[in-house]
């Protein structure tokens, strides 16, 4: 053969995405229960198999002031024992079913989680019920978890992007329970048995719940066996949140935290923001995209492909219930943190100066819609999905129509949300490292307090 004949050929040119594909969605059904728990239940006959979780209004951020992380730890131990199955005998049920179980807390809720076949759809539904009102929080569970959790936060303490977080959130919400993301050791010491059962009793209760199914069911006899499973559980109304507004900030906050010795340096950099019922969430969530929330961003074309400073920086925003806020994370060497800094305001000074290239627009919008997509193609994908609808309150519509909404946004809308909400200006600047070689590149951008790994501020 010839060593004309032998070359490929290739396109010279890249081709066009092809249309869009449109989402089958499930047959959801809504219904609010006699005793206030809302259930919200989805059809997905892919696989046999089911997806259920429970949710609580309630978190870590109701008693952030008074036991930070209660809500979680009294999640940890509900899941090691009822009044009618201990810790073994629930593991025995879940490898009898083939089912996996979860519990979890965040600032604002708290969570049972179980999947398994759908041939044990009933079984799995009591033993979620069994958890939300029967457990017995058993003394030596809870010293067990007690000291897991501890040795999570010694090692935690030795994590630049934990550190970073944690003072991050203390100067952005300053006493707003938000601030506060994890307890102390002494804190986790101080946790009762008791003090978690009263959590339990106070905010597990239905008209505080919401249950999601998704999976391969009638959605006629699922509900039929929700009222059969739930329908008698009772309990008073949970204890509402409140909480000081977070401080406004004016003019930019630089606080490094002295990690002895380290050669790289954890910066974050951000502001307060919006959650998802603003108005303007769809348009800040393009803006950020094309800013450095994908691979192909600016934030991510500059720092790490143009100047190697890192492998993965990136940016978000972070709805919670009550308030969002905006965060750009990037681990660098501690000789470029200057340099990183310099760049992470400049993309953001760019993207609030001049409209971006419909190029750009258009490759966002392409990359919003196509994890849209994939997140909502799997079981655990949808239910999640249908929890951040359900759990923020937002419109009935707003899966259904989340894709060509994106579409819709247009030039103006990504400058507006970059305008707005990437405040550059006020920003907080986190420099996580050794305090010699990164405080002289901190002041460049502003005064700067220092801490040490535990919170405490040093002295000049």
């Amino acid at each position: 053969m010839s060593g004309a004949s032998s070359q490929a050929s290739f396109p010279s040119t890249v081709p066009s995405l092809g249309a869009e594909r449109s989402v089958a969605w499930p047959r959801r059904t809504v219904r609010t229960l006699a005793n206030g728990m809302q259930v919200v239940i989805a059809e997905q006959h892919t696989f046999p198999k089911i997806g259920a979780e429970l949710f609580f209004h309630s978190g870590n951020s109701l008693v952030a002031h008074r036991s930070p992380g209660l809500a979680e730890m009294a999640a940890r131990v509900i899941r090691t024992g009822t009044h009618s199955r201990t810790s073994r005998r629930i593991e025995e049920d879940l490898r009898g079913m083939g089912a996996s179980l979860g519990t979890s807390a965040g600032a604002d809720t708290s969570a049972i989680s179980i999947s398994g076949l759908s041939e044990f759809a009933e079984p799995l539904l009591a033993m979620i019920a069994d958890l939300a009102h029967e457990a017995a929080f058993p003394q030596n569970e809870f010293e067990r978890e007690r000291r897991e959790r501890l040795e999570e936060l010694r090692i935690d303490r030795t994590t630049p992007g934990f550190i970073a977080e944690e003072r991050f959130r203390r100067v952005l919400f300053g006493e707003h329970p938000y601030a506060v993301i994890a307890p102390t050791e002494a804190q986790v010491e101080s946790y009762s048995r008791d003090a978690l059962a009263e959590f339990y009793r106070a905010h597990y209760v239905p008209s505080n719940a919401l249950l999601i199914a998704v999976g391969d069911f009638d959605s006629d006899r699922m509900m039929d066996r929700i009222e059969k499973t739930f329908g008698a559980w009772r309990g008073a109304e949970a204890p509402g949140f409140s909480g000081a507004a977070p401080p406004v900030a004016h003019g930019r906050r630089v606080h490094v935290v002295h990690m002895p010795g380290t050669v790289q340096a954890e910066v974050l950099v951000g502001n307060l923001a919006i959650n998802r019922q603003s108005p303007d969430w769809r348009r800040a969530l393009l803006a950020n995209t094309i800013y450095g929330g994908a691979f192909n961003s600016r934030l991510v074309a500059n720092i790490r492909e143009q100047k190697g400073y890192t492998y993965s920086p990136r940016s978000g925003f972070h709805p919670l219930k009550h308030q969002g806020h905006f965060s750009v994370h990037a681990a660098v060497r501690s000789e470029v943190v200057a340099a990183t800094l310099t760049e992470i305001f400049y993309e953001l000074d760019r993207m609030r100066a001049l409209p971006v290239t419909e190029a750009e627009l258009d490759a966002a919008r392409n990359y919003m819609s196509g994890v849209f997509s994939l997140g909502i193609a799997t079981q655990g994908g949808l239910l999640g999905q249908l929890s951040t609808q359900y759990l923020d309150r937002l419109p009935d519509d707003y899966l259904e129509t989340f894709r060509e909404k994106i579409r819709a946004l247009q030039i103006d809308d990504v400058l507006l949300a970059a305008r707005k909400y990437f405040d550059s200006a006020n920003a907080s600047i986190i420099v996580v490292g050794d305090r010699a070689q990164v405080e002289p590149q901190a002041v460049l951008f502003g005064d700067v307090k220092v801490w040490d790994t535990h919170g405490y501020e040093i002295a000049s």
